[in-house]
């Protein structure tokens, strides 16, 4: 079982670099991010109501979903902040080092968010190994932009 999840979690990361150029290519058909990053977001949503459908997952009640914490509402809003970026510096950086950050400050963060335990993580200490991990990935990202 934990193949298949590290193999899915790998295409998942090939995904999200196909992501960005997909949305970059959207942007310059559209000539500006925002319209294009609407129109793909509105694609997702379609899909995912379809997915909804289509499994018959039940719509929570409102009243639990109100009750949800602050930092659970906050993905949309970092969704949208991160595809602006990707798409915006996309041709900027190229897809290998613009990737390279993204992958670095996802783990950097994860690191942190492991750590001090917060947005629902368990606590997992910030070990030598974890913090080595992370300098290695700042060493490849380095290797990466200038080789």
């Amino acid at each position: 079982m934990q193949v298949l999840a590290f193999a899915l979690a790998f295409l998942a990361g090939a995904l999200v670099a196909i992501q960005i150029g997909s949305n970059t290519r959207l942007k310059e058909a559209a000539g500006e991010p925002l319209p294009a990053l609407i129109i793909s977001s509105s694609i997702g949503v379609v899909a995912l109501a379809v997915a909804l459908l289509v499994s018959r997952e039940p719509w929570p009640p409102l009243a639990k979903l109100g009750a949800a914490p602050l930092s659970a509402w906050l993905g949309g809003l970092l969704g949208a902040g991160y595809a602006v970026v990707t798409v915006v510096l996309a041709r900027h950086l190229g897809a290998a080092t613009l990737v390279a950050l993204v992958v670095t400050g996802q783990l950097v963060c994860s690191v942190l968010l492991d750590h001090f335990a917060v947005i629902g993580f368990e606590a997992r200490p910030a070990t030598f190994g974890r913090m080595a991990g992370g300098a290695l990935l700042l060493g490849g990202v380095f290797l990466i932009w200038k080789f």
